[in-house]
């Protein structure tokens, strides 16, 4: 999403502007140059495998990833095999076709071969009005992945089959992106995010399965490996104030500190640095806190008057060509996952219970939140969208936070009064500068881990419901 602005609101939410797009476009169909085989079928697939979801009882969220052998092969196969060993994955084995894509960024039509993937059918223990999918994979040189959701409403009937992305960690073969112009008239997607379109009707997405299509171009070994798919299903109730968490934990991590703002100007490609790099600022500390940061090779593309050249680098490989930006929560968390042996997903989280639980295990929390200036005290702005990274907690219980929206690196480090942050973070609903009432993420985040994480992290993780 996009990170401060300096007008006192900010500039109008990614979901305001393209509902917006949406209704002056009519609202469209699926994406002309969507694959053929992305046509759905008449009617939904029986439920085959179990569904072994993580969900924490009365949290109003529902988290299902597969990324064991048992999970990949529980599902159906269409050209892919599945990877033993001690990390698992899905790759291309015998194509199952090939397919023309005309990418509508570059105006250029490829011939590539595909094979795919379907998940069983998740019956979600939470009846949601929203869906984030997020995977984690490797696309080399030569290959990319497309996401797509499809789901059963509470009424019995289906949605579409819905890319939730198109996905390369490069640019050099597609530009990666959302697709907008997604809906049936009863849900629509957001960028990265399905939505019931009307949550007072009471519909909602009951089930819903995944679909991977890998693609690589024709006559190569070449391959995607994806690590892990999923989504996370959520209802959260309509709320401008949330209950307060008792204090638990007092802990700093020691996590690299990256302002986004002395980046004010670079590459207008990317859009421009600044308060556009919100997500792909707390993705680089995060990752770089796990240990993990680009070659030499890779930075090579960096104007070398540009300090802190691995944000650029972060910003142009997290950038949605379609949404024009680096807020995509699912490109982050795979972006992420370019990097050796990690895993990411996003998700929602509870309360500061959660975020203190994970802390005390090691594992920093990246959250996006909205506010006015005036709720959150010594931030000095206001946003209608912002991430940034929960690394502790004082011994008083106030929130920690890398801001990345600050004047220079030794300025992120940031404490903000616990039940303000508290407030901004989790709730659904607030009111702008203007006294209109607007969505807030309802404790959206993004949790990066290493593939061999100690007893405590996965415990935690687990405790939060993903695994």
């Amino acid at each position: 999403m996009n990170s401060p602005a300096s007008s006192p609101n900010g500039p109008a939410s990614r979901r305001t502007v393209l509902a917006t797009a949406l209704v002056a476009a009519g609202a469209g169909a699926l994406s002309a140059a969507a694959p053929a085989l992305a046509a759905a079928p008449s009617a939904p697939p029986a439920r085959s495998g179990p569904p072994a979801a993580h969900h924490r009882a009365g949290t109003p969220v529902d988290n299902r990833f597969w990324s064991s052998y048992t999970d990949w092969r529980g599902g159906k196969a269409n050209g892919t095999k599945v990877l033993s060993g001690s990390r698992s994955g899905l790759v291309i084995a015998t194509p199952a076709g090939s397919t023309d894509y005309l990418d509508p960024h570059t105006g250029k039509t490829s011939t590539w071969e595909y094979a795919t993937w379907t998940s069983p059918v998740h019956r979600s223990k939470v009846p949601a009005t929203e869906a984030i999918a997020s995977w984690n994979a490797e696309t080399p040189a030569g290959t990319w992945i497309q996401t797509e959701l499809r789901g059963t409403y509470s009424d019995g009937t289906a949605t579409p089959w819905y890319v939730m992305g198109r996905w390369a960690s490069g640019d050099g073969d597609i530009r990666r992106t959302s697709v907008d112009g997604q809906t049936d008239d009863r849900s629509t997607i957001w960028t990265d995010t399905f939505g019931i379109d009307d949550v007072a009707s009471g519909l909602r997405l009951a089930s819903y399965q995944l679909r991977l299509t890998l693609h690589r171009k024709p006559g190569t070994t070449l391959t995607p490996t994806v690590r892990r798919v999923g989504a996370m299903a959520s209802d959260i109730p309509d709320r401008f104030t949330v209950p307060a968490a008792a204090h638990q934990v007092a802990r700093e991590l020691t996590v690299p500190r990256y302002s986004q703002n002395t980046h004010i100007g670079q590459y207008p490609e990317y859009d421009n640095g600044g308060e556009a790099w919100c997500s792909p600022t707390s993705s680089q500390m995060i990752i770089e806190y796990w240990g993990r940061k680009p070659t030499a090779a890779d930075l090579a593309w960096v104007n070398p008057d540009f300090a802190d050249p691995q944000v650029c680098h972060a910003a142009r490989y997290t950038f949605d060509y379609q949404y024009d930006g680096c807020g995509n929560w699912p490109f982050n968390a795979a972006y992420a996952t370019s990097y050796k042996d990690m895993n990411a997903v996003v998700t929602r989280l509870g309360s500061l219970t959660d975020v203190e639980r994970l802390i005390r295990a090691g594992i920093p929390v990246i959250t996006s939140q909205s506010f006015l200036a005036a709720e959150l005290t010594g931030a000095g702005y206001g946003t209608s969208g912002h991430l940034m990274t929960v690394i502790g907690f004082t011994a008083a219980g106030d929130v920690i936070a890398n801001d990345p929206a600050s004047p220079s690196n030794a300025a992120v480090r940031r404490v903000y009064k616990r039940r303000e942050w508290e407030n901004i973070w989790l709730r659904t609903k607030r009111y702008n500068a203007s006294g209109k009432v607007v969505s807030g993420t309802g404790g959206v985040c993004y949790l990066y881990w290493p593939v061999e994480p100690t007893a405590a992290q996965r415990k935690a993780l687990q405790a939060v419901g993903v695994r």
